[in-house]
């Protein structure tokens, strides 16, 4: 009987860590297959002679020694070409203006959702998620339609007589941030919800009783508690906004010019390929420090270690 139930404990045993194993083993083979080696291919490219036909290889057997070939002239041109250099800064600073404005609408958002009665809640969800029903390309489109000169927008103020001559609002910085404020606050608002909602109340009660004002509660009790939450909107808008390139194409102008589009332009018009790859290995690069401080909040908290 010990030795039977020895065997099976050993099997149950077995089974969980093969369980496991397998749970975790499959998002990394993910990773793995579609991020890593596609990853490493570019990065080779990046730093590799070409012949103008085919890229050469990195290490060569040449009369009894290896040799290792790495071409770093596109980076150094990167970091010294001013163009290159104010599209990096300037899809930054796009980047980080979408994630502030999203925040600064998407909190109040989000923390209306969370205290509404618990039958709303579904709806105000499908509200939120109801833009990704349609076509992001359809969606961007009709942007163009509101503020082109002779858009909606232009057309409703010269109607009411609030201006004379159409504002100039397509192809600009405002076109591009407001594309982007609109396709990417539901990103910002989900995590800020999913945290919010789970917080206990009984913590905002207890800072009543003991005097402190709305502003303090939702200040000293709120906003840290929902610190995860936040910084998970944050980092879900600044990343994918910095490697943009469908709302700076159709909504913004040569004076925003986003790495994407410069991305776009060295592998297709240029078809300079090992430029173009050393242009996508520096903006992994970049958006590597946020996911990075992303997952230490994650590990700080307890979470999920890992993206």
């Amino acid at each position: 009987m010990n030795i039977a139930t020895s065997l099976k404990g050993a099997a149950h045993s077995l089974g969980q860590s093969w369980g496991r194993r397998t749970v975790i083993g499959i998002p990394y083979l993910f990773l793995i297959l579609l991020f890593s080696v596609p990853f490493l291919v570019v990065l080779k490219i990046s730093v590799s002679e070409s012949d103008g036909i085919r890229f050469q290889d990195l290490l060569s057997y040449v009369d009894g020694a290896v040799q290792l070939k790495i071409k770093l002239s596109n980076y150094i041109f990167l970091s010294t070409d001013p163009l290159y250099v104010e599209t990096y800064w300037s899809s930054v600073k796009f980047a980080l203006l979408n994630t502030s404005i999203c925040l600064f609408i998407g909190y109040p958002f989000a923390y209306f959702m969370a205290r509404s009665p618990a039958n709303m809640r579904p709806a105000l969800l499908m509200l939120v998620s109801l833009p990704f029903w349609t076509s992001y390309l359809l969606r961007v489109y009709a942007w163009k339609g509101l503020l082109d000169d002779h858009g909606v927008f232009n057309n409703i103020m010269i109607w009411l007589h609030l201006i004379d001559q159409p504002i100039k609002m397509m192809y600009t910085g405002f076109s591009m941030t407001i594309g982007m404020v609109y396709a990417y606050l539901p990103f910002m608002i989900l995590p800020l919800y999913a945290n919010l909602v789970k917080m206990d109340l009984r913590l905002i009660e207890a800072a009543k009783d003991l005097g402190a004002t709305p502003w303090q509660t939702f200040w000293l009790i709120t906003v840290p508690l929902s610190k995860n939450g936040i910084i998970a909107g944050s980092m879900l808008v600044f990343i994918p906004s910095m490697g943009e390139y469908v709302i700076p194409e159709l909504l913004g102008g040569p004076s925003t010019l986003m790495i994407g589009r410069v991305l776009w332009d060295e592998f297709f018009s240029n078809n300079d390929w090992a430029m173009a790859s050393a242009v996508a290995v520096t903006m992994v690069g970049l958006i590597l420090v946020p996911l990075a401080i992303f997952n230490k909040y994650q590990a700080d908290s307890g979470g999920v270690r890992g993206i």
